[in-house]
């Protein structure tokens, strides 16, 4: 990439492709070590559509992520009296994991053509009907009686929560580059950390609603957290933009920057849905099933930490409610840490080796969880923290990394959506680790695979690191023929 090395080189990000061709020598639009200078303008612009999208699509996941996660703090809700989850419905711990594996099949199944249908309706009317949906259902949980209904429910819970998450990263990919996602895909993410440390706060407070009006407390969580869900879908439906080119709040000019500065590194509006040629190629494209097994990895710690931290915290010493109430530090750090780590990944243009740094950490937060004393209650506290911290805030970059290196809308949108579905059978490997017979033990399973595969990430990012220089490498060789060449990002 060096100036010299290659003199025929000429490195542009704006302008079309017949401005940027010059007399002998091909130009690079998108050099991946590199992040442009904005103009006053283009920073407005920029500040502008992020107080409109980015705190609306956080809130979004956010909900999204308590009425998903919301079934492990009703599992240990009043445990001690037999109120809770498994003793009011008569379900084994078995029948649990069965039930939380079948919301996992249902998520994996639905994320493709929920993309599809994102792009073909437009993004607030999808996002808005999923919203009331998924809202609707969770609130439907807290009236279920046995194994066969939880597990039917939280089936459907599967279907609608699907799309939300790759719909919300594909969604960023209409109105920013390439070098601004990271970040913005954290500040969503992250709000899942948000609604770990909020669920474990508001499942304590619930606690002490049990038997009010007859119900258990568990059936409370789900009414009660369902109802901020169905209401919100109402403003998403208003309130959500869903293109540059059609929102009434940007005048033509800025309109006509946001087009010109996404011409390259973005997926756009006016396109047309996925075709079968761009799927074909999208399909065949064998550098992604890489990307796609590096998130495979990341998805069984990710899951085992979202469904499973009441019970590691209750592992840990902390007894019913307060083991709910112990769940918000190791996911308010990890909020934090995510955002951070994002910032850095997006600001350095250093998404891969941002990721395997996060997964090296916490890998050494759950290897030393898994080594030490099952008594040691504060120091594998400690670690739980550290493990947390890595295992979420190596994610985002991870995406944006994935959204970078695609080119065409329909192949941003089917990408996206295989690349968190292939992390669904993570998700289901999840669900099994954490086994209730190892809970005096420390959970040693759980920490042991989780450890593993977040090993297998950094290796997996340092890889493609690798494999991506080398392919730039071979791109900038190939001759000067006064074309565009489009290298990868790192």
């Amino acid at each position: 990439m060096d100036k010299e090395l290659y003199p025929d080189i000429e490195r542009k990000t704006g302008g079309s492709e017949e401005e940027n061709v010059e007399d002998g020598k091909d130009v690079i639009v998108n050099p991946p070590n590199s992040t442009p200078e904005r103009t006053p303008e283009e920073k407005a612009l920029v500040w502008k559509q992020d107080l409109r999208i980015v705190p609306l699509c956080a809130a979004i996941y956010l909900l999204c992520y308590l009425d998903r996660s919301n079934i492990g703090n009703a599992k240990t809700l009043n445990s001690s009296t037999h109120n809770d989850l498994l003793s009011t419905t008569h379900m084994t711990n078995y029948q649990y994991i069965i039930a939380l594996m079948v919301f996992l099949v249902a998520y994996a199944v639905f994320e493709v053509p929920s993309n599809y249908l994102l792009k073909k309706l437009s993004p607030s009317k999808w996002i808005a009907f999923l919203m009331f949906s998924w809202g609707a259902v969770t609130m439907g949980l807290g009236g279920t009686q046995n194994f066969a209904g939880v597990t039917a429910v939280r089936f459907i819970l599967g279907m609608f929560e699907a799309g939300l998450f790759p719909g919300l990263v594909y969604y960023l990919t209409f109105w920013y580059r390439t070098d601004e996602r990271s970040i913005r895909v954290a500040f969503i993410l992250a709000s899942a950390t948000l609604a770990g440390a909020f669920g474990g706060a508001i499942a304590y407070g619930v606690g002490h609603m049990n038997q009010v009006s007859g119900l258990s407390a568990w059936r409370w969580l789900f009414i009660l957290e369902g109802i901020p869900s169905c209401i919100s879908s109402v403003f998403v439906f208003f309130l959500l933009p869903d293109y540059p080119e059609t929102v009434k709040w940007l005048d033509e000019d800025e309109k006509s920057l946001a087009i010109h500065r996404l011409k390259f590194e973005a997926s756009h509006g006016h396109d047309e849905s996925l075709t079968w040629a761009q799927a074909k190629d999208t399909l065949t494209d064998w550098r992604l099933y890489a990307h796609y097994a590096v998130y495979f990895g990341i998805s069984t710690p990710f899951s085992s930490l979202s469904l499973f931290t009441p019970s590691i915290t209750a592992g840990l010493g902390y007894k019913d409610l307060l083991a709910q109430l112990m769940t918000v530090p190791p996911y308010a750090v990890a909020y934090v840490v995510t955002l951070l780590v994002s910032f850095s990944a997006d600001h350095f243009n250093a998404r891969g080796l941002h990721s395997a740094a996060m997964a090296t950490v916490g890998a050494a937060g759950f290897v030393a969880s898994a080594t030490l004393p099952a008594h040691a209650y504060h120091s594998r506290y400690g670690c739980l923290i550290v493990a947390a911290s890595g295992a979420f805030s190596c994610i985002p970059p991870l995406l944006g990394w994935l959204s970078s290196n695609l080119h065409t809308t329909g192949a941003v949108g089917l990408a996206i959506a295989i690349n968190i579905s292939v992390g669904a059978p993570g998700q289901i490997a999840g669900v099994w680790i954490y086994k209730a017979d190892e809970a005096t033990k420390g959970y040693p399973t759980g920490h042991w695979t989780n450890a593993g595969l977040l090993f297998f990430v950094a290796v997996g990012c340092v890889g493609l690191r690798i494999y991506y220089g080398l392919l730039n490498r071979s791109i900038l060789r190939g001759g000067v023929d006064g074309g565009v060449k489009r290298l990868f990002r790192y």
